[in-house]
């Protein structure tokens, strides 16, 4: 991830830019985005019919586009956006646009310290990954899913191998798609190819497949389980032994497989989102244990508390000894710790952070349209009319918010204690 060693964490509350002044200098602000350290705030603005630029702390890239599109900032802090000049597409860099073009460009991936950025591409209507202005050497007729690897080396996509014509049904069921690597494709051809993910090493590749129009499995490296389910959820890979787990589905109840072995005891009525402790000692999941009731299980077990609507971004604590989760029932969000629900209630809550000695949680909540952090279920007193996630400093003391109010965008570290 992005080192936060290097960030400002003294004690501050330091306006950076006012944001009101843009909407008089454009012809129109988009919404804004922040540099992970807090230190930036970026958004695409209009000068004039044809002509977008993005303006940065108040300052405008040097060159000017035709379109731009999904701005985003890479983790290592760099602004990147989708741009358009002379009818083609590609990325722009802190301004500088990639040499290659093309017909379009979506779905920016990066590594996660933001040294690679990487888009899904169409040229002439074939389709490719495109790396740090280096597409792949093979293109293909149709392409989905793409995804970029965890040490952020590789991308890769689900492929159509074999032309199609609207009534070759038979061309369908003997295998029409297969997975990509580094634009370089399995030998093993399936119906159909869904999410994958790479290795942590970047050697490996899994897949969620289908081998027949009921025959759903796991393919490794193009090697498929030779256990077959009713449905299958996206595979994920363990930290270090290059194991690989699932959701798999079997006699109408759903549980976890792991190389074609059921390893959990216990079916649900629903199981996705697998996610492993930073060790790989523990995976926790987004269970169904009772139709319509939502909660996460642990290495099998669920907890007693359930949400009745929905329950989302599971995440490990850094120390892989605590889980929280965010959750809705009955309209209103909240946030679930290690099986026990918080008291406060809100319209909508983001994933929780944990602090990195795994002591405190974190999370970005809104009520009645106005946003706020909360912190071990105590609310903090200020609000603001935009906020992004909090974050942690490495000693777990202070917490960085980056605040819109009024119209002035400023950085704020404040001690835990102040919310705590």
């Amino acid at each position: 991830m992005h080192d936060i060693n290097n960030w400002n964490w003294d004690i501050d509350d330091r306006e950076i830019v006012n944001i009101i002044n843009w909407k008089q200098e454009f012809n129109w602000v988009e919404e804004p985005y922040v540099s992970p350290d807090g230190e930036k705030i970026a958004a695409i603005v209009n000068l004039a019919e044809g002509e977008f630029n993005v303006c940065v702390n108040g300052q405008t890239w040097e060159n000017v586009f035709e379109k731009i599109w999904y701005l985003r900032f890479a983790p290592d802090g760099r602004a990147t956006a989708l741009v358009s000049e002379m009818g083609e597409w590609t990325v722009a860099v802190d301004g500088a646009a990639w040499e290659n073009k093309f017909g379009y460009v979506w779905n920016t991936l990066f590594s996660p310290d933001g040294a690679h950025i990487a888009v899904a591409a169409q040229q002439d209507m074939t389709y490719c990954m495109a790396m740090d202005d280096a597409p792949w050497e093979e293109t293909f007729s149709n392409m989905t899913n793409p995804t970029i690897s965890p040490d952020g080396t590789k991308t890769a996509a689900c492929v159509q191998v074999v032309d199609l014509s609207e009534g070759e049904i038979h061309k369908y069921q003997q295998g029409a798609f297969t997975a990509a690597l580094d634009g370089k494709t399995w030998d093993t051809r399936f119906v159909n190819v869904w999410k994958t993910a790479i290795s942590p090493d970047g050697q490996s590749m899994a897949a969620e497949v289908r081998r027949s129009l009921t025959d759903y499995t796991i393919a490794v490296d193009g090697i498929p389980w030779e256990q077959a389910y009713s449905c299958v959820w996206e595979p994920v890979f363990h930290p270090q032994n290059g194991a690989v787990i699932a959701p798999a589905r079997i006699d109408g109840k759903w549980t976890l497989a792991c190389d074609g072995r059921v390893i959990w005891d216990r079916k649900f009525f629903q199981l996705w989102h697998p996610v492993y402790s930073p060790d790989g000692a523990h995976i926790a999941a987004i269970v169904s244990p009772k139709y319509g009731k939502w909660t996460i299980a642990i290495d099998g077990q669920p907890w007693s508390v359930m949400f009745a609507d929905l329950i989302t971004d599971l995440v490990f604590s850094p120390d892989g000894s605590r889980i929280a989760a965010a959750g809705k029932s009955n309209g209103k969000y909240t946030v679930a710790v290690d099986g026990t629900m918080w008291k406060n209630t809100f319209d909508m809550v983001w994933c929780p952070v944990f602090s990195p000695n795994s002591t405190d949680t974190a999370v970005k909540v809104e009520r009645n349209g106005k946003y706020t952090v909360a912190l071990n279920d105590r609310i903090w007193r200020e609000e603001y009319d935009a906020l992004w996630d909090p974050v942690f400093s490495p000693a777990g003391d202070r917490i960085l918010l980056c605040t819109l109010k009024d119209g002035k965008y400023a950085r704020r570290v404040i001690p835990v204690t102040k919310i705590r």
